[in-house]
């Protein structure tokens, strides 16, 4: 989990400026709704590898959850 934890760090702050610079939304919002998506609670677990993907891969699933409430996983995460 510790490994995770440090790979989130670097994750997360480039994420959430995708996430503000693409929705134009301020910074707390944009942590609420991250924080809040499925997409985190799954990036979170290791078992699902999906901090493999790329920053702009994710803000895509992100915003995918967003605007439909489900997430397509791609087949390599």
């Amino acid at each position: 989990m510790d490994s995770i934890k440090g790979v989130l760090e670097l994750i997360v702050p480039r994420l959430i400026g995708l996430i503000m610079d693409r929705l134009a939304i301020e910074e707390q919002e944009a942590f609420t709704r991250l924080y809040s998506s499925q997409l985190y609670a799954q990036l979170e677990r290791d078992e699902t590898k999906l901090w493999h993907l790329s920053v702009p891969a994710l803000f895509e699933l992100f915003n995918e959850e967003q605007q439909t409430g489900r997430i397509t996983y791609p087949e390599e995460a």
